[in-house]
């Protein structure tokens, strides 16, 4: 793992993914198990646990375990024409053992390629049919001639395990706030590694505070059947404790910010990432749930109804270089996943301190003789005194500081310092109830 105390936040989060892109990651097998080990050095206490083959997830299954230790095509005169060593994206996913020779007219039935892309390689997976194939540039499949060629497809598809990573954070409350990102991606870097990594960044955030309101649950699963089997592990609990959460994908490039709502659109995660987005990103595209396509369909679901959503940079499915072997590490940038992991942040910050506020004094209170009114010589100082009483004005007990924010046409986040002076001061107090406005919660 390379590290260094000089490197900003977004420098590191880049260093990181550097390090994991060659991994070969799938729903199962030694890339994840190795991917999670590297995380487990950046956060201490990620545990890592392993679900058996077999293993019954409401109406899935886990599948067979997959390793590769070898794959490529050679052509009659030894050279090889496609070789998952130079790029792992050449084998699709889950590809069964296969060695023979064939000819071209059999090989093509078994690649792939993208005729609108030439240059691209895709991405292809067989997870659950026992296929074999290779993904090739149309450019260097159109390059085939005709021949015999050796086929090699060295790998292992038996009982195993899934492997998933969990981080949970204590904190003074019981409620939850959940962080999921996937694991299962072969060499891509804003589909797949953007997101491990910021959610690596966000969770050292969290551990390094003296201390928490919330108690974070931070997940690093395979995509899809990984969050399935850790919910059918944790539903119960996560009903029960769960105020928010985000899906982090799609984080590192430096385009246009995205967001994915949760299945109703009116959950606490929602009107946080939109107030934030609103003040951070006011370009940022909007999606509907009609649009989804990561997790957040099974944290969604009906039944499971956790208040989930999704901050992106651009949205999977939505950039040219999607699920191709183009989504590498020119696309994703130090500063590209610090913009991502700053709002996350912001969001996180502004969930701690969501409390209802209410005024403790009637009419205005005489700010002086508090030491809470400035100076002339203060810069700014009458922004400063109208900011201050606005909250004032608006702390009456029926709104959360989301909403307290958006009355007064600010930024929760440039509230907390001014709140935080007016509950030492007494003249705020923190109104007893949960973390939000009434019905605002999960469900």
């Amino acid at each position: 793992m390379t590290t260094c105390h000089e490197l900003s936040v977004g420098e590191e989060m880049y260093r990181w993914a550097t390090d994991l892109f060659p991994l070969n990651r799938s729903l199962t097998g030694a890339g994840n198990r190795a991917t999670l080990a590297y995380l487990r050095q950046i956060l201490p206490g990620l545990s890592i646990h392993e679900v058996p083959s077999g293993t019954s997830a409401f109406d899935w299954t886990v599948p067979d375990e997959w390793n590769v230790t070898d794959a490529y095509v050679m052509d009659e005169i030894g050279r090889k024409v496609i070789d998952w060593k130079r790029n792992n994206l050449h084998l699709v996913g889950y590809s069964v053992p296969f060695q023979g020779s064939v000819s071209l007219e059999e090989l093509q039935t078994h690649l792939h390629s993208l005729p609108n892309d030439p240059d691209a390689i895709p991405y292809v997976t067989s997870y659950y049919r026992g296929n074999w194939g290779f993904c090739i540039s149309d450019q260097d499949r159109k390059a085939l001639s005709d021949g015999i060629y050796r086929v090699v497809i060295d790998t292992i598809l038996a009982p195993g395990s899934l492997t998933y990573g969990e981080l949970l954070l204590p904190g003074e409350e019981k409620q939850e706030i959940l962080l999921s990102t996937y694991i299962c991606h072969p060499s891509m870097a804003n589909n797949e590694l953007s997101g491990p990594v910021v959610t690596a960044a966000l969770a050292r955030w969290l551990q390094s505070l003296p201390a928490r309101r919330f108690t974070y649950r931070i997940v690093f699963t395979p995509e899809t059947i990984g969050a399935i089997v850790y919910l059918s592990r944790n539903l119960p609990i996560m009903k029960e404790r769960t105020i928010a959460g985000f899906v982090v994908t799609c984080v590192g490039d430096d385009r246009c910010y995205s967001f994915m709502p949760s299945r109703r659109g009116q959950s606490l995660a929602d009107r946080v990432a939109r107030h934030v987005l609103k003040h951070s990103a006011p370009d940022y595209k909007a999606y509907t749930f009609l649009e989804r396509g990561s997790d957040e369909r099974q944290y969604c679901s009906p039944g499971v109804d956790l208040p989930v959503a999704s901050i992106m940079r651009s949205k999977y499915n939505k950039f040219p270089e999607y699920h191709t072997s183009k989504d590498n590490m020119t696309i994703i940038s130090p500063s590209g996943l610090q913009g991502a992991h700053d709002i996350l942040k912001t969001c996180l910050e502004v969930l701690e301190h969501n409390y209802v506020y209410k005024a403790t004094y009637l009419c205005e209170p005489q700010m002086s003789r508090r030491g809470l009114y400035p100076t002339l010589s203060r810069n700014n100082a009458e922004a400063w005194v109208r900011k201050m009483m606005n909250i004032l004005a608006y702390a009456d007990g029926t709104g959360d500081l989301i909403t307290l924010a958006d009355e007064i046409g600010t930024s929760a986040k440039s509230c907390i310092d001014y709140v935080g002076q007016l509950l030492e001061a007494g003249l705020i107090g923190k109104v007893d109830g949960p973390a939000m406005a009434a019905g605002q919660g999960a469900k």
